[in-house]
């Protein structure tokens, strides 16, 4: 059964009790309150997903509470409670939104059934808010897959986050490593596991609007805000977030967000009350936030709040004995999807393969491997039905020997080699990035992210 946060609103403090004591019972949070004017106030600062509503109070007409807390709030499930012998003050307060009525005197068990009821209805709504904010790819892998040591020790660190709900956490880790799936795990081992897990690219969203998407606004906040919107940190409550590519998050933002993690509690844009919220911020980024402090594009104090327990998700590179294991796991899956029957790899095409650098990681190795099973029509894979680079032992960054990676230099991170690469060859190039992306066998939108990150011009 769902438990939530009910306030009751009723003058009748001997029954306003007992209803608060039953439903305390059912495991339900409950807030009370006699009269209209103390229960908005309770309503603008505290998160309520239910009230049960006497139409009579002393101070107020329970309709203009009704019509109040729908302007407020519309997802709020309000229940009215009437005892007078004509129906036309529910039957308003059906029209004007709410989800049902109790007529007095009525049975204790007729209110826990429709109170339950009314939860079951909010519940789903919130599933189909949370399924549009997930973004899986077509495999949906619910596990991080690999033996090898360094996953082992991954997975136990996994283990050991999930333990503390609370606990912010920072994944680190190159694109394609599944930065995306550890978050997944974490969540689901953790108490949180029922709980929403909402899932947002802060690279994905135009500043203005990042910050209503995480807070939410009031109606008339601004031009466009036509209604009351809840953002993701209100929506996520009890539950998780994930906040991907957080040093792409804009300096105006990072104070309030720095806020919500140290107060567990925000303004929606053009709100006057502090909302209080249980949720654990799980971010992730494949650029080092330590350079972005040192660049004054990421605040030092956020990335310290972040940097409690952080997570480095190993390359794909450092890692060669879990490529074939991956591979074979991603050929059964892409037999099932195109109706093939590849049993395995040749020992050619499994020397390429580990003898690959894999700057893409599993994601780069997932995808060689669906094309490959759609080039595929024999038992076994071939080096040939590999990508040209593989097949000649280059890794993507510069596939022809004239542009293959530079050495690592003494000293030098693999960023830093990264972007010495890219510069040479834009400079071969007299800064042509159709050739440039060409020459490094990627396209030209990730050629443009690069050259941000690395600050190319």
């Amino acid at each position: 059964m769902t438990k939530a946060n009910i306030l009751i609103i009723e003058d009748n403090k001997d029954l306003c009790q007992t209803l608060a004591d039953v439903l305390r019972k059912e495991g339900h949070k409950i807030r009370t309150s006699f009269a209209g004017e103390h229960s908005l106030s309770i309503l603008k600062k505290d998160i309520i997903d239910l009230v049960l509503l006497d139409i009579k109070l002393p101070d107020y007409n329970g309709i203009d509470i009704l019509r109040t807390v729908k302007e407020m709030d519309p997802d709020i499930l309000v229940i009215v409670i009437t005892a007078l012998t004509d129906a036309k003050p529910a039957v308003d307060a059906m029209k004007m939104g709410a989800y049902d009525y109790l007529m007095k005197p009525f049975e204790l068990d007729e209110l826990k059934l429709v109170v339950a009821k009314a939860l079951e209805t909010q519940e789903l709504k919130r599933e189909v808010t949370r399924l549009k904010h997930q973004h899986r790819e077509h495999f949906p892998d619910t596990d991080l897959y690999g033996n090898s040591k360094p996953m082992r020790e991954l997975k136990k660190l996994i283990k050991i986050v999930a333990d503390t709900p609370k606990t912010s956490v920072l994944i680190q880790g190159e694109s394609g490593t599944g930065k995306e799936l550890v978050a997944n795990a974490i969540h689901d081992l953790s108490s949180r596991a029922d709980k929403p897990l909402i899932k947002i690219n802060c690279s994905a969203i135009p500043e203005n609007l990042l910050e209503s998407e995480l807070f939410g606004h009031e109606k008339g906040a601004f031009t466009d805000a036509k209604n009351l919107k809840k953002g993701i940190f209100e929506t996520a409550n009890n539950g998780t977030i994930f906040l991907d590519e957080i040093s792409s998050m804009q300096m105006s933002i990072q104070p309030k967000f720095l806020r919500v993690l140290e107060t567990q509690s925000f303004r929606r844009i053009g709100g006057t009350s502090d909302i209080t919220i249980d949720v654990r911020i799980i971010a992730a980024t494949n650029r080092n936030l330590e350079e972005c402090v040192e660049q004054q594009t990421f605040r030092e104090d956020l990335y310290y709040r972040l940097k409690v327990m952080v997570i480095n998700i190993p390359p794909l590179r450092e890692r060669p004995e879990d490529i074939l294991p991956l591979a074979m796991l991603f050929i059964d899956r892409n037999n099932k999807d195109f109706g093939k029957e590849t049993k395995g790899i040749s020992k050619e095409a499994q020397e390429r393969l580990i003898k690959y650098h894999w700057p893409g990681n599993v994601r780069e190795l997932k995808n060689v491997i669906e094309r490959a099973v759609i080039l595929c029509n024999e038992a076994e894979l071939q080096a040939d039905h590999l990508p040209l680079e593989i097949q000649d032992g280059y890794s993507r960054l510069g596939s022809t020997s004239e542009f293959s990676p530079p050495s690592l230099s003494y000293g030098e991170s693999l960023e830093d080699m990264e972007k010495r690469h890219i510069m040479n060859i834009l400079k071969k190039y007299d800064g042509n990035k159709s050739k440039t992306a060409r020459v490094l066998n990627i396209s030209r939108s990730t050629l443009r992210e690069k050259m941000k990150n690395y600050g190319i011009a």
